[in-house]
């Protein structure tokens, strides 16, 4: 059977733990009103304990979505379980996301906790939850640092204490995709008990990563992936999710999993997204950056003309987005030619040599050429 890979969207949690974004309650609940049309399996809403704010926000999306599970993330002190508990009181299927760090230097500098205490911490934390909520889901905080036969140890108890996810997150985004991969196939070995609950990996993108490690946790073994649409979150961002989820489906072959994202819907999320939290796509963003089905140069723009194969691997259609042949100083006379076609002018071969000629030269002065600084004044048909 064709593996099913749940995708835990963070955008509302990790995504808006990036600097200067702070959306409020109904902002929300219409992102999650889109997270659900784009089909993702479980939407992380906030950190209830966290603020007022983001109580609030929790419990607007858990009223809000209908199909999708909502998920709230809490530390392993009481207070936080109870203030995670309580904001998700209305969802129709609840999530309680609980962490603690498992890292010595997390361990011993930020909690100074002993092991013993953190994997007690772990073990009583989930215990908590038990029956308050529909699922709960355990995450070793910077999982990758940690040393493998105590992390297996913490797991071991989570599990035992109902936990039914369990995530290894690379959280300060430390590792390379094949070290990854073998972490996560050492902790297993360690801990077997994984086998029989969803492994889960969250990825962040401080050396560019994100995406190629949590494929590789995929490769690995990983049930589930944490990500955010655009790749918002700390630092450098979290694992895209359109990224992840094209990937899947380009190259369905090499990983024979299965997704239920709507593609269709990438587009307008990616754009939701970016105009609630004031965060811009970079123009060169794969799978939803203004470039990335935008062709300048003019070898690829014949290209195109003649075949999108040639030098696209993704429909944009597909992902609710366009391509386009925008007019540059690299740009081809095919390009210029169905431009002008385009726009209503009709130009011979001698009227278009010499048109071409003067948007070559105007295109090697200036950044942007419109027909208009070509013709100065458009011809009409």
């Amino acid at each position: 059977m064709t593996r099913k890979i749940t995708i835990f969207d963070t955008t509302l949690r990790d995504g808006e733990q990036s600097p200067g974004i702070a959306l409020q309650p109904h902002e929300k609940a219409e992102i999650a009103e889109q997270l659900e049309r784009l089909g993702v399996d479980v939407i992380e809403a906030g950190f209830a304990i966290s603020s007022p704010g983001d109580f609030e926000g929790i419990r607007a999306v858990a009223r809000t979505v209908e199909r999708t599970t909502v998920a709230a993330l809490a530390r392993t002190q009481r207070d936080d379980v109870d203030a995670a508990v309580e904001a998700l009181a209305d969802a129709r299927h609840s999530r309680l996301h609980v962490f603690i760090a498992t890292s010595p230097i997390h361990m011993e500098r930020k909690l100074r906790l002993e092991p013993a205490e953190v994997l007690e911490q772990a073990r009583a934390a989930v215990t908590s939850a038990q029956g308050r909520v529909d699922e709960v889901e355990f995450s070793a905080e910077d999982a990758t640092r940690s040393d493998s036969e105590f992390l297996a140890a913490v797991c071991r108890a989570a599990i035992e204490a109902g936990a039914t996810t369990i995530n290894l997150p690379d959280t300060v985004g430390y590792c390379l995709p094949a070290e990854y991969a073998a972490f996560l196939t050492e902790v297993r070995r360690h801990c077997p008990e994984l086998d029989r609950v969803t492994l889960s990996v969250h990825c962040h993108n401080d050396l560019g990563l994100a995406t190629a490690n949590t494929l590789a946790g995929i490769a690995a073994g990983a049930r589930q992936v944490e990500c955010t649409v655009n790749g918002i979150g700390e630092r450098a961002g979290n694992a895209a999710l359109e990224e992840i989820v094209m990937a899947l489906r380009v190259r369905a072959a090499e990983f024979g999993v299965e997704v239920g994202v709507d593609a269709a819907e990438i587009g307008r999320s990616s754009a939701l997204v970016s105009r609630l939290t004031g965060y811009a796509v970079q123009r060169n963003k794969a799978i939803v950056g203004a470039n990335a089905f935008a062709h300048e140069a003019g070898i690829h723009q014949d290209g195109m003309l003649k075949d999108p194969l040639t030098y696209q691997i993704l429909d944009q259609a597909e992902l609710g987005l366009r391509m386009t042949l925008p007019l540059g100083k690299h740009s081809g006379r095919h390009a210029f030619a169905r431009a002008c076609a385009e726009a209503g002018i009709a130009l011979d071969g001698d009227e278009l040599r010499a048109a071409f000629q003067r948007f070559k030269r105007l295109a090697d002065e200036r950044q942007a050429v419109t027909l208009y600084d070509v013709f100065e004044e458009v011809p009409s048909t």
